[in-house]
């Protein structure tokens, strides 16, 4: 079936039913543009229990989630009040607007996320010890935005069609929503890397999209060594069950536990959990408590996809717009409803390469990508691929009402047109103008302006005392668990990390 003829067999109701979701993520800084090394602030509640507010990989770096809406004006307005909540508890602290990060300092001193005395909140701590120990806690502290999408009546093999031809494609977003082209020195100190000096302590690239999707981002050489298809929820789940039940060499020799009886990391295997294999897609189902996500999905199948290579935009209040996700919404439908051929492993090693090109010179004049065994022009490939969403759109249109994501589908093709106009080219310029050429300056000047910004929004008192709440029931949510367990931690990891919970056999 053709694009066209899958489009027309689509119902509106079924368009209407689209939903979406967002998670933030967002370094605390001081106003310098050093990386803050105060605690989760208190009135901010748990970090642990919290439905909306949490931490990701650093105690310094705030996550905000979203819940799941019908519209991107929805989300777009819990994010905001979620952002309005949080700026009003970290006092004189900002939230750091860019993914890649503000000034850092030593490795061993970026702060580790803290989520108290339980089990669950302990291996929560060692997950991150371990990620720390395996990729360096720089590379850990880069900021992203992941969406969320889901549409009614699709099964796991529908979503796994959309992520094959999501990754074969994903280039299109890093060039036009792409929003790290430079990063601060300290970043990268000690580490060999290919970026130019731009100013005093600011490096990047000057035709990068987004650095964080490139060699210097979400990379590993153990993980270079996966080849995870995308074929079918079984080969997905046989490929993340070998990485985390295989031994790896480096791993065995770092232990589980130092000399001294600390924690290391939760396993010794290539990953320690589903969480930790990198990707710009994700297939997802929720989980109960204490299940393992790959035992969810090979029972009750994908739910929805997580979109994971989206920058931080430094120029949107907060971190994206509704143009942006309803550019996302269409380009998952253009992936949905695409022929979507099996995948290859020399395929898949085709598609890393042309990430790295895209993300490291996505804006180089007559840049090429390879295809199907041969090489076309980026530009090129991208114009084809919006040309075949106009219908899309159109028809989106013809579900909500209003021109909405024909106006989105427009920008984007505008933006392609005049790629100067892209949020990567956008920070390079504004930083070589007003900021002599410094992200760290250009990067905290923004997120100051974003502060007030936010800070000047109304904020009822109803919203105010409902996140309040939130936070005092999380606190005691967490006391709660810490009481409640009864198995020692060394237990509770191996039972939780046993083969027999990834669902084996089902």
């Amino acid at each position: 079936m053709g694009l066209q003829q899958a489009l027309s067999a689509l119902s509106l109701d079924r368009l209407q039913g689209i939903r979406r979701g967002l998670e933030k993520e967002s370094l605390r800084s001081d106003v310098q543009g050093e990386l803050a090394a105060t605690p989760h602030p208190a009135a901010l509640g748990s970090a642990l229990k919290h439905p909306r507010i949490t931490t990701d990989f650093s105690e310094s770096q705030l996550e905000f989630i979203t819940g799941v809406h019908a519209t991107p004006e929805a989300c777009l307005a819990e994010l905001t009040q979620i952002h309005q909540a949080a700026y009003r508890a970290i006092g004189d602290e900002m939230l750091w607007v860019a993914s890649m990060p503000c000034g850092l300092p030593s490795d061993e001193n970026i702060p580790i996320g803290r989520y108290g005395t339980s089990n669950v909140g302990r291996a929560k701590s060692v997950y991150r010890m371990g990620l720390g120990h395996r990729y360096g806690r720089r590379m850990q502290t880069i900021s992203g935005i992941h969406y969320n999408w889901s549409m009614p009546g699709l099964g796991s093999d529908d979503y796994f069609a959309l992520i094959r031809n999501f990754r074969r494609q994903s280039f299109v977003l890093l060039l036009l929503t792409g929003a790290s082209p430079a990063v601060c020195a300290s970043f990268v100190e000690g580490r060999p890397h290919q970026l130019q000096a731009l100013a005093p302590h600011t490096l990047g690239l000057p035709h990068a999209t987004s650095l964080r999707m490139g060699r210097l981002g979400y990379q590993s050489d153990a993980q270079a060594t996966l080849s995870v298809s995308y074929n079918s929820l079984e080969s997905f789940a046989a490929s993340l069950q070998d990485a985390m039940t295989r031994p790896y060499p480096a791993y065995e020799t770092l232990g589980v536990r130092n000399p001294g009886g600390e924690y290391n990391q939760l396993a010794t295997s290539l990953l320690q959990i589903e969480n930790e294999f990198y990707g710009t897609i994700r297939p997802k189902r929720t989980i109960r408590p204490g299940e393992r996500p790959l035992h969810a999905m090979r029972e009750r199948g994908v739910e929805y996809v997580e979109v994971r290579c989206m920058d931080l935009d430094p120029f949107e209040p907060v971190g994206i717009n509704t143009q942006t996700m309803r550019l996302i919404d269409i380009f998952l439908l253009h992936c949905l409803l695409g022929a979507s051929p099996p995948d290859t492993p020399d395929e898949i090693a085709a598609l890393a390469r042309n990430q790295h090109r895209a993300a490291e010179q996505g804006r180089a004049p007559g840049l090429m990508l390879e295809r199907g065994g041969r090489e076309v022009a980026l530009v090129d490939w991208c114009d084809e691929v919006l040309a075949q969403c106009v219908p899309i759109a159109a028809r989106l249109d013809e579900a909500h009402g209003g021109a909405a994501y024909r106006e989105a589908l427009a920008a984007a093709r505008a933006r392609l047109a005049a790629l100067d106009s892209t949020p990567s080219a956008r920070v390079l310029a504004v930083m070589a103008q007003d900021f002599a050429g410094s992200h760290t300056a250009f990067v905290a000047a923004q997120s100051l302006h974003t502060k007030a910004e936010l800070l000047a929004l109304p904020y009822p008192a109803e919203l105010a005392m409902q996140f309040e709440q939130m936070a005092r029931q999380s606190v005691a949510d967490q006391r709660a668990q810490e009481a409640a367990d009864t198995l020692p931690f060394e237990a509770f990891r191996l039972q939780y990390l046993a083969a027999a919970q990834l669902g084996l056999g089902v």
